[in-house]
């Protein structure tokens, strides 16, 4: 009996493979059947070694891993040369041809892989009446080999996962150290044309029971869960199902993250997360893309960025929100980027993605890519170098914008800086601005804490020196993102004995704690009660207990006798 190994290379190694687990679940009872998952950096040595012992190696391949994936069937078949190698997954389910071309290559199932790999365990080494299976065969000298395709139009019942969980067979004490994945349905009903998700528009249900029972499985032995359906509240009472199956069966510790349409997401929906959902166990992902409605349209795609901002803030007291927009959609020009991406950071979401529109294969945009003059990478993961709409230089400078977004932003390292631009200059123009003096002082890859700081306090007294806000705003950032007092930066703080002389007065305590008190050029208490920047000289007190970061304090009164509010 042929050994047969299930594997992938996960990008992380907190990421499960899902698609692997199914495939070893629906064929356990095939002997000689294993499953094994690397990562992408995983030494190459390492995973020839483990592979040895078999004699076929199914892969699971992703944007993400299809080029480790190939250096790795290269080597196997280096050093064990009779091992067949089988491929599966989205990455090799279009325009495959080049790739079972490669002489490491044996098979590659196409689409859905339940089906294809179910007849070829079960019929190996006989496959020619495989469906969806792409095989090589040999005659005579011809060491290339004849390609066959047993295209079929076959579609896996979901309903077969009745009772069934693919993640019993794991070591329960590793799920909470990891991120679980979860489907409940597979199809989407929208069809934008740079989603591979777009080619499968029959959304079908797997069975709610089993849903609820492997739910109630990750919840009782992993904490991140995350649901693969591309939009998880098309139907209501779905939703609002699984929302109180969750509520009533979480552990502390759980977070759910599902990917929602915010502006189709129904009333009842938002008045439930509202009055039942506690803040913090629910993340949602909302792929806005872009506000141009040329760009969405262009694309096949629906969107009202009116309803899905009213959503959004509706729900933003009780949801962590993640929004992503795409750089490089057909139309969208410099200046409609610029909107765009004000638009949305407007909303201050916790985590927005500026990520770059990639030409997957399969998807439309990848197939009529010159009817836009794109041109992109033609390595993984096929991102855009330019188009009619956006210069490679200016894409070069997102890049840079992207970067200053994700340090200061989403690390959570300017905040209120950021909030205080956006309501009173361009937030594009400052991160732009902001990114490129970066990457003229600093590496993109390496850089410390003090030089992330140091580059916005000079950006600043470049460009903003006649607002005075604008600093305090950074010291507030700064002297309340560490846990210790940091160096000064230049903020103009107090000095150690004028320091401790307010201590004492204003009966803090500093035999315990350390305080920086620093000038601003703002009214601290309005802030923080009214979340309104009022100009006027006032001081802020910060103090640090070694344990959790700089702090605000609150009831201390400031020699202008305006009350220091807590952060």
């Amino acid at each position: 009996m042929s050994k047969i190994l299930l594997s992938t290379l996960n990008a992380k190694y907190i990421h499960l493979n899902l698609a692997i687990r199914i495939l070893y679940d629906l064929n356990k009872d095939r002997e000689g059947l294993s499953w094994h998952e690397f990562t992408i950096k995983s030494p190459v040595e390492e995973i020839v070694d483990h592979c040895a012992g078999f004699d076929v190696i199914c892969f699971s391949c992703y944007i993400w891993n299809i080029t480790p994936t190939l250096k790795a069937a290269e080597a196997i078949k280096a050093k064990h040369p009779h091992i067949k190698i089988l491929l599966g997954g989205p990455e090799v389910s279009y325009e495959w041809e080049q790739v079972i071309a490669q002489p490491c290559i044996d098979y590659i199932i196409v689409g859905e892989g339940e089906i294809p790999f179910t007849e070829f365990v079960h019929n190996y080494p006989l496959v020619n009446n495989i469906p969806n299976l792409i095989y090589k065969t040999y005659e005579n000298d011809n060491t290339d080999g004849h390609i066959h395709y047993n295209k079929q139009d076959i579609s896996f019942d979901v309903a077969a996962f009745e009772n069934r969980n693919p993640y019993q067979y794991d070591d329960p004490t590793t799920l909470a150290h990891k991120v679980s994945y979860i489907e409940t349905s597979r199809g989407c009903p929208y069809k934008c044309s740079f989603c591979l998700a777009s080619l499968d528009n029959k959304v079908r249900y797997l069975p709610m029971q089993t849903i609820k029972d492997n739910l109630l499985y990750l919840m009782q032995h992993g904490r991140v869960i995350k649901f693969l359906d591309r939009t998880f509240n098309i139907k209501k009472d779905f939703t609002l199902e699984l929302f109180q199956f969750i509520l009533d069966n979480h552990r502390p510790g759980n977070v759910f993250q599902f990917e929602i349409t915010a502006d189709i997401v129904h009333p009842d929906i938002i008045a439930f997360i509202n009055e039942k959902v506690p803040t913090g166990l629910f993340r949602f992902e909302i792929g806005i893309q872009t506000v141009n409605q040329q760009s969405n349209l262009e694309v096949s795609r629906k969107q009202n960025f009116e309803k899905t901002s009213k959503v959004i803030k509706a729900l933003d007291d009780r949801i962590e929100m993640h929004l992503d927009l795409i750089v490089g959609l057909p139309l969208e020009y410099w200046n409609d980027l610029k909107f765009s991406f004000e638009s949305v950071f407007k909303l201050f979401p916790p985590e927005l993605q500026l990520g770059f529109l990639k030409f997957l294969k399969g998807t439309p945009v990848r197939e009529k890519y010159e009817q836009y003059g794109y041109v992109f990478d033609p390595m993984p993961p096929y991102q855009i170098i330019k188009s009619n709409f956006l210069s490679e230089e200016e894409l070069h400078a997102v890049t840079l914008l992207e970067h200053a977004l994700e340090v200061y932003w989403n690390k959570k390292r300017a905040c209120h800086t950021l909030r205080y631009i956006t309501g009173n200059y361009s937030i594009f123009d400052f991160l732009l601005g902001l990114g490129k003096l970066f990457a003229q002082k600093h590496s993109l890859h390496r850089y410390n804490i003090n030089d992330v700081f140091a580059v916005l306090k000079a950006f600043i007294d470049e460009n903003y020196s006649d607002d005075p806000v604008v600093n305090s705003m950074l010291a507030l950032d700064y002297y309340t993102y560490f846990t210790v007092k940091p160096r000064d930066i230049g903020l103009m703080i107090w000095d150690k004995e004028r320091t401790g002389q307010f201590a004492i007065s204003h009966a803090l305590n500093h035999h315990k704690n350390r305080f920086v008190i620093v000038p601003v050029a703002f009214q601290p208490s309005v802030y923080f009660s009214q979340n309104l920047v009022i100009p006027a000289e006032d001081i802020m007190v910060i103090e640090y207990n070694n344990r959790e970061k700089g702090n605000c304090l609150a009831s201390v009164k400031s020699s202008t006798g305006v009350p220091v509010n807590n952060e």
